[in-house]
């Protein structure tokens, strides 16, 4: 019930070589910088020229630049409806990164087909997957992975995470230390606490058993198809089991919930 497998399914994520070794899936949190920096490919260099911030909005196609002579037509990117036309053509699998969007540094890799909204700020070491929306005022810290068609909301705030494929932070979350499965989605506000205020590890009790996880920083690890709902918080520590359910306003105590839990109170 603590393995990788338990929680996700892997088959089809790109990055599923984080979890080899895993015995107990928190042990990926400790090596997702070191993952990234081993596969990534940098593929934004060029446009950070003119400085941190773009002064103008950018499509990248088949391993081009363009600046300009372009049209686009916005609509939802995780459902690839948001093209994009040069010449009448379709630009199949352009990458969009609007004005005002911050690369903070030259370590980012963004995949095909997916927008980057103006006022995002990404910092280095992440990879972004295909057909993700990054939308304005989103803060990606660094030591993040985002799947394909993923969500990183207005406001939302993540560092040292992973957002497996369709994963959706829509609206005002903060992602700390945290891995969210397939398909899940966190309701506006959502927040996944990741540090004791007391100084020690995390430690998580499981079927009367303490596991020492080893580390400080630990969020939440939410299984596929994990839905909270607006306002709830995780305490740092939480692993919730697929299809789990968080209602609004629940502060979640930390520790392991099976498969299907519905969790309505503190």
């Amino acid at each position: 019930m603590l393995t990788p497998d338990d929680l996700f399914d892997l088959t089809d994520f790109e990055h599923r070589e984080l979890f080899n070794g895993c015995e107990y899936v928190w042990e990926a949190l400790s090596k997702i910088s070191g993952y990234i920096q081993s596969v990534l490919t940098p593929n934004i260099t060029k446009l950070r020229i003119t400085g941190d911030v773009l002064n103008k909005t950018y499509v990248l196609y088949q391993g081009e630049i363009l600046d300009n002579g372009f049209e686009l037509s916005p609509g939802d990117t995780a459902k690839g409806r948001f093209r994009v036309f040069k010449d009448g053509q379709e630009l199949l699998g352009a990458t969009v990164l609007y004005a005002g969007v911050c690369l903070f540094d030259d370590q980012i890799s963004i995949g095909q087909g997916t927008v980057i909204e103006p006022g995002a700020l990404i910092k280095g070491p992440t990879i972004i997957g295909k057909n993700t929306e990054v939308r304005q005022g989103a803060y990606i810290r660094g030591g993040c992975i985002v799947g394909d068609r993923c969500v990183v909301g207005h406001t939302t705030e993540m560092k040292t995470s992973v957002m497996l494929n369709d994963a959706k932070a829509g609206h005002f979350a903060y992602i700390g230390d945290s891995i969210l499965g397939n398909n899940v989605n966190l309701g506006a506000g959502t927040k996944l606490a990741n540090l004791k205020l007391i100084d020690s590890n995390i430690s998580i009790k499981i079927n009367g058993m303490i596991h020492d996880t080893g580390i400080r920083k630990f969020g939440a690890i939410m299984g596929d198809r994990v839905e909270t709902g607006c306002n709830s918080v995780t305490n740092p520590g939480t692993i919730l089991g697929k299809a789990s359910m968080v209602y609004p306003c629940v502060s979640v105590k930390s520790g392991y919930y099976s498969s299907g839990s519905s969790i309505k109170h503190s």
